[in-house]
């Protein structure tokens, strides 16, 4: 018997609709962010531990999931660091899931809802989400929780006006992670098509990304094809240079776009992204200074020289760089 979701998911039924990241450690907190003045990621952390998350793809693009801590190099400021932490999908998960539930999208609300019910259900127990909603608005509607199911069927079915305030969207997520779930690995999981269109100008792309780090979130988007007005993509760099970048955002935070014309349907887009959390290392290591200095500090994350060149033979997903500065205690 076939169920909801496989008729929902095939890509016919599809083509027919027509919308890090270093998670503390329990005894470590995110620390205060100063702007970054380069287009690359930088992250503030406590200097007791530096954590960092990696993804590895070998030059196929195929995830590498088996490797060991002696397979990484890790260098800071060109300077070679022992790897002091190495985990793979140990540490909790908080997750905003955060979706776009205006009038362009409404034809994968439904087929959204089943795969959310599906694949949530394969976090581990421990792993927590949150579900906000926007339009021109931006909705909480539920706050970190365990239940998936309660998340899942939080989503509404009926698509509400024609704003795309994504900027709003992920600014509020990257704050919320931030201030109540401080020793998780954060994810930010933005679903939509990625065209940004307001009524009203809000956070500009500058604070969304600043918010974004200083959360020390990975933004993933799965992407949706754009059934919104025609010529807004061009009215949107001719005019709107404040809204945001999706492309740059997911890439600064060490996070990807997965996109859901490639992958056939929701529930396999989702998949992948799931798979993308479950193998992503998170290394640690301890700087050699005692204090927080608050500068700058470039990270190099690659393979042993046996693996090949990177960037010819692998391509590693991270972030390059933090500041050092002293923890602050996050609000619950």
């Amino acid at each position: 018997m076939t169920s909801p979701a496989e008729t929902f998911f095939s890509k016919k039924d599809f083509l027919r609709g027509s919308v890090c990241f270093p998670a503390a450690l329990a005894l470590f907190w995110a620390a205060p962010f100063t702007p970054p003045q380069m287009s690359r990621a930088q992250i503030k952390v406590d200097v007791k531990l530096v954590l960092l998350d990696a993804t590895v793809k070998d030059k196929a693009g195929h995830v590498l999931t088996h490797l060991k801590k002696e397979n990484f190099l890790l260098s800071e400021d060109g300077q070679p660091r022992d790897i002091a932490h190495f985990s793979q999908d140990q540490l909790p998960l908080a997750v905003a899931l955060v979706v776009q539930q205006n009038s362009w999208v409404q034809p994968f609300m439904r087929p959204l809802h089943y795969a959310t019910l599906s694949i949530l259900k394969a976090l581990k127990p421990e792993d927590q989400i949150a579900l906000f909603a926007f339009n021109d608005d931006v909705d909480r509607l539920v706050d970190l929780t365990y239940d998936k199911n309660k998340v899942a069927e939080a989503i509404d079915f009926q698509g509400k006006g024609a704003g795309t305030n994504i900027n709003d969207a992920v600014y509020q997520a990257a704050k919320y992670l931030r201030e109540t779930a401080p020793a998780a690995r954060r994810v930010i999981l933005l679903i939509s098509d990625n065209m940004p269109a307001e009524c009203k100008k809000g956070v500009d792309h500058e604070k969304v990304l600043q918010t974004v780090l200083e959360s020390d979130a990975a933004v993933y988007s799965l992407k949706l094809p754009y059934r919104g007005p025609a010529g807004m993509s061009i009215a949107n760099k001719m005019f709107e240079h404040w809204l945001i970048s999706v492309s740059k955002l997911t890439a600064d935070s060490g996070g990807e776009i997965i996109e859901l014309e490639k992958e056939g349907s929701l529930y396999l887009a989702f998949q992948t992204i799931l798979t993308r959390l479950k193998t992503r290392y998170t290394l640690g290591f301890y700087p050699i200074r005692t204090t927080a200095d608050g500068k700058f500090h470039a990270l190099g994350l690659q393979l042993a020289p046996s693996f090949g060149q990177k960037g010819r033979d692998y391509s590693v997903q991270v972030k390059t760089g933090y500041y050092a500065t002293l923890p602050s205690v996050a609000a619950r």
